[in-house]
């Protein structure tokens, strides 16, 4: 009996993927429960497995092709597989043996491919048999050393020889200096390479919020001398009882919901001439993927603890890491906090995420010179910056609700209290 593959659902307003990668081949006999291909869409990576056993006869979609849900890419011939054991029964021992002992040698070849296939995240994959390098030479940077796009590229660099050479002459003494020079051959110097899914995804969505929304960007700076004195003096207890770190952004998830419940306006949602309001807080986190941002959801967020925050926020950096994020993670959320400081920010507009009408951008804390009870003093201080929609939420909730944010970070016991 034949058994198509197909596209499975994908997960909410998800339509289409990408074939990222077929773990299996044509030939390859295949079980139940197997990874058969690697999907990647504008959100996570999914996981095709074999829903019935067999041989895999057909492969009908290759890697790099766009498929939707529903589409044929493969097939299952079961009748194959059993007819291949009936043949098997029939042969004689001493034939049926070398068949097992050269088998066992072609599993035995075939194990370092696969377990290269395996260590290293599809995108990393991609950019390695775009260049010809074998990655069993690269070394991983990710959780259980798994190797990432950014390690690839990095052995890349290193491996370039010539780069460093001046095409345009010395500039020495600044005496017969070539400033511009003839034009040269950029053959094999340029390199394009086709967008992912998820960045294509990232910037239509960009694109989309610019055009869509109202965006409008308010700033307040805030000192965060008292949470820095919080955290050095709790830290080593707080990782003790609760075995993560107290870090910045759980103080900030905490003053937003705190601010949001005083100005519900941004945690509403516009649905064509209708305000949505939202009396839940899942507040979505910001994070650095290697693909792109991507935005996990805290769900519930109102209810975490501190430490509960805390340890939400480790666990979505550890799966972004590792590739391992779901469908689940991403969806939804009511208001969402970036923190670009991590990567040295000093201040910036952050861009909404649709359909939130607020984001809260966390900048880089740096030592600087305020006017406190007339005097002049030093103090770690944090530019913040709220974007909000401007078609339903007015310039002074903006302000007030950033404020509100500045008076509970300034003074973290308020918050323990409420």
């Amino acid at each position: 009996m034949k058994n198509s593959i197909t596209v499975p659902e994908l997960g909410e307003s998800v339509v289409e993927a990408r074939i990222a990668h077929w773990v299996k081949k044509e030939g390859d006999k295949i079980e139940i429960g197997d990874v058969l291909v690697e999907l990647e869409t504008e959100k996570v990576n999914v996981d095709v497995t074999a829903q019935s056993s067999g041989v895999l006869t057909k492969i009908s979609a290759q890697e790099e092709d766009t498929v939707h849900i529903g589409d044929v890419i493969g097939e299952i011939d079961g009748e194959a597989a059993s007819a291949e054991k009936a043949e098997q029964r029939t042969e004689e021992p001493g034939s049926q043996s070398q068949e097992m002992t050269s088998r066992k040698e072609e599993i035995r070849e075939q194990k370092p491919e696969v377990r290269e296939l395996e260590r290293a995240t599809p995108v990393a994959k991609r950019v390695a048999e775009e260049t010809g390098l074998n990655l069993s030479d690269v070394s991983g940077s990710g959780t259980g050393g798994r190797v990432m796009k950014h390690d690839v590229e990095t052995f890349l660099k290193t491996q370039k020889t010539g780069d460093g050479k001046k095409e345009n002459g010395e500039r020495g003494n600044g005496k017969n200096v070539t400033i511009s020079g003839p034009i040269v051959n950029r053959e094999g110097r340029e390199e394009r390479v086709k967008m992912s899914l998820r960045r294509k995804t990232i910037a239509r969505r960009m694109v989309e919020a610019q055009q869509t929304a109202a965006m409008l960007t308010t700033f307040n700076e805030i000192d965060m001398s008292r949470v820095m004195e919080l955290r050095k003096k709790n830290k080593d207890r707080f990782k003790e009882k609760h075995g993560v770190g107290l870090g910045i952004v759980s103080f900030f998830v905490k003053a937003s919901i705190t601010a949001l419940k005083e100005f519900p306006r941004l945690n509403a949602e516009l649905d064509g001439d209708e305000i949505v309001f939202k009396h839940y807080y899942d507040i979505g986190v910001a994070i650095g993927a290697e693909e792109g941002l991507v935005v996990p959801v805290l769900r519930n967020a109102d209810t975490m603890s501190f430490a509960e925050i805390e340890a939400g926020i480790k666990n979505f950096a550890e799966k972004s890491a590792n590739g391992a994020l779901t469908l689940d993670d991403l969806r939804g959320g009511t208001f969402t906090i970036t923190n670009g400081g991590v990567f040295g920010s000093l201040m910036s507009t952050p861009i909404l995420n649709p359909p939130q009408v607020g984001i809260l951008g966390l900048h880089k804390i740096a030592d600087r010179p305020i006017v406190e009870n007339g005097q002049v003093v030093v103090r770690p201080m944090m530019y913040v910056a709220l974007t909000y929609d401007h078609r339903i939420v007015d310039g002074r909730e903006s302000v007030q609700f950033l404020v509100k944010v500045k008076e509970l970070v300034e003074d973290p016991a308020s918050m323990l209290i409420e």
